[in-house]
C-alpha cells in the first residue's frame, strides 16, 4: 500500500485485486480518499477562510521610539527620534517609520495594552497565559487552537505554520498544541516538518511507474467489468494529482514573486540578533504566501529588540529593515484583496521604560506596550488608547493583551468563550471571561 508522509513510501510488489482497491480507502489527516478528493475539489475554487499572521517581536520592541513617542518629556525619556505625520492627519509615528507612517491608514495602534508580567518570553503573545501557567496547566498556543476548532482548509495543508526558528532564548520559542494533543502541534519552520510538506522521498519517476501500475490494473479490470470505472479512473488520476501537488512548497518559494514586491519588502537577513529572532523579511512575505495557500495561522518571530544597552544605535539600524517589511505586507494584503480575512498582529512581550539607562538603552517594561494591527476587516486608520506624559502607563482605554487575542479569535469566527475538548475530551474553556475583542477593532 502507499504511506503518505511518513518515513517510507512503498507499493506491496505482488498487489491483487484488494490491495488495489485498498487505495480507495487512503486517509490523509484523517480524510478518507472520497473526502479528500472532495476537499481538494473545494481548495481549488479558492474558497475564502479566514486567517491570522501574527508577528512576535522578541525581546520586547520600545514603544516610546515608534508609536508612542513623547517629544515633550524630559531628555532622558523622550530619546533620540523625533514624531512624524502619518497619512492620518493627527496621527504620528516615530521617524524611523516612514514607510509604516504612509500605510497608516490601514493600520491601528493600540497604544495601551496592559496586563503583562515582565517576563521574557512569546508565552503569553501566542497563548494569553504566563509562561509558568503554560508549562503547569499544558496550555496551547492559539493556532493549536485554532486548528483543533476550525481544522484544515485543504487536507494538504496544514492549519498552523510556525516560522519561528530556533532561538537561543528557549522562552522566545513558541509553544504547542499542549492539552488538546499532538495532532494540532503546528508545522515548524526550522527542521524536518517542513520537508515533511513535501513528498520527498518519493521522486517522480517512482510515481510514474506505480500510476502506470494502476493503469494496467485497470485495464485489466475493465476487460472484466465496465461498470462504474471511468469514474474511478478520474479517480485515482485526481489522487496522483493531488499527492503530487506542491502548493505548499510553492508558497514558501519566495523566488517566484515579482522582483519589484520582494524590492519593497527589503531582505533582512536570516542570521539571528542577539539571542532572539533574525529580522528576515522573506519571513513575512512567505506568511502572506502560506495563508493564501490554505494556513489559517501563521506565527512569525522577528528580530531582536531586547535594548537594555545602545538602543538608538540598535534602532536606527534595524527600524528601517522593520518598516520596510511590515509596510510593505499590510500594502499587499490590500493590494491582494485580503484586508477583509487576514488579521495582521505585530507586538512583543512587553513594551520598555521610560527613563534611558546608563547605557543609553531601556529595560524591560511590563505595564504598558504598543500593538499594531491591520487587515482582517477592521476598522483602520486609528489611534486607541494612550499613555501618561512618560509612556508610563496607559492613562486611556487600558486594553488587556488578552484582548488581542480575543480579537484575533472573533476575527477568525471563533468564540473566545466557547469551549475546546483537550485530549482526554474533557470541555477546557479558550479564553477567561473577562477577554473581550476590541471594541474599536470589532466591526
Amino acid at each position: 500500500m502507499l504511506r503518505l508522509l511518513g518515513g517510507q513510501y512503498r507499493f506491496c510488489d505482488g498487489v491483487k485485486r484488494r490491495s488495489f482497491l485498498q487505495i480507495g480507502g487512503l486517509a490523509v489527516g484523517g480524510l478518507a480518499f472520497p473526502q479528500l478528493l472532495q476537499r481538494e475539489s473545494h481548495a481549488a475554487t479558492g474558497l475564502s477562510h479566514k486567517s491570522v499572521i501574527m508577528v512576535y517581536l522578541s525581546g520586547g520592541l520600545a514603544h516610546q521610539d515608534t508609536f508612542d513617542l513623547k517629544p515633550a518629556a524630559p531628555t532622558e525619556i523622550r530619546g533620540e527620534f523625533n514624531p512624524i505625520s502619518t497619512n492620518v492627519p493627527g496621527i504620528e509615528y516615530g521617524e524611523l517609520l516612514p514607510k509604516l507612517a504612509a500605510v497608516a491608514d490601514k493600520c491601528s495602534i493600540v497604544r495601551s495594552v496592559v496586563g503583562q508580567r515582565d517576563e521574557h518570553s512569546s508565552f503569553q503573545s501566542l497563548t494569553g497565559y504566563p509562561m509558568p501557567e503554560v508549562q503547569r496547566d499544558r496550555l496551547p498556543h492559539f493556532g493549536s487552537v485554532v486548528a483543533k476548532v476550525e481544522g484544515a482548509t485543504d487536507p494538504l495543508t496544514p492549519p498552523f505554520i510556525d516560522l519561528f526558528p530556533t532561538m537561543q532564548h528557549r522562552p522566545y520559542n513558541s509553544t504547542g498544541a499542549g492539552y488538546l494533543g499532538s495532532a494540532y502541534h503546528q508545522v515548524r519552520a526550522d527542521g524536518e516538518d517542513l520537508a515533511s510538506m513535501k513528498l520527498r522521498y518519493v521522486d517522480p519517476p517512482q510515481f510514474t511507474s506505480r500510476q502506470e501500475l494502476l493503469t494496467a490494473l485497470d485495464r485489466f479490470r475493465r476487460r472484466a467489468d465496465r461498470t462504474g470505472l471511468d469514474e474511478v479512473a478520474e479517480n485515482y488520476q485526481r489522487a496522483f494529482e493531488v499527492l503530487t501537488s506542491s502548493k505548499l512548497v510553492e508558497a514558501l518559494d519566495v523566488e517566484k514573486e515579482d522582483p519589484a514586491l520582494r524590492e519593497r519588502y527589503g531582505k533582512g537577513s536570516p542570521k539571528h540578533l542577539g539571542d532572539g529572532a533574525p529580522l528576515w523579511n522573506d519571513q513575512l512575505l512567505i506568511a502572506r504566501r502560506l495563508v493564501e495557500a490554505g494556513v489559517r495561522v501563521v506565527t512569525v518571530a522577528y528580530g531582536f529588540w531586547d535594548t537594555h544597552g545602545n538602543n538608538f544605535g540598535h534602532l536606527r539600524t534595524h527600524l528601517p529593515t522593520f518598516d520596510a517589511g511590515l509596510s510593505a505586507l499590510v500594502q499587499d494584503l490590500s493590494d491582494r484583496g485580503l484586508s477583509d480575512d487576514v488579521t495582521l498582529v505585530v507586538w512583543g512581550e512587553f513594551g520598555r521604560t521610560p527613563k534611558i539607562n546608563d547605557n543609553a538603552g531601556r529595560d524591560h517594561w511590563a505595564p504598558v506596550q504598543s500593538a499594531l494591527f491591520a487587515g482582517g476587516g477592521m476598522p483602520a486608520g486609528q489611534v486607541i488608547g494612550s499613555t501618561d506624559s512618560t509612556a508610563a502607563y496607559a492613562e486611556d482605554r487600558p486594553i488587556h493583551y488578552r484582548d488581542v487575542l480575543a480579537t484575533v479569535y472573533h476575527n477568525l469566527g471563533i468564540n473566545p468563550h466557547s469551549y475546546v475538548r483537550d485530549v482526554n475530551d474533557r470541555p477546557v474553556l479558550i479564553l477567561p471571561e473577562t477577554a473581550r475583542p476590541i471594541p474599536e477593532l470589532v466591526t
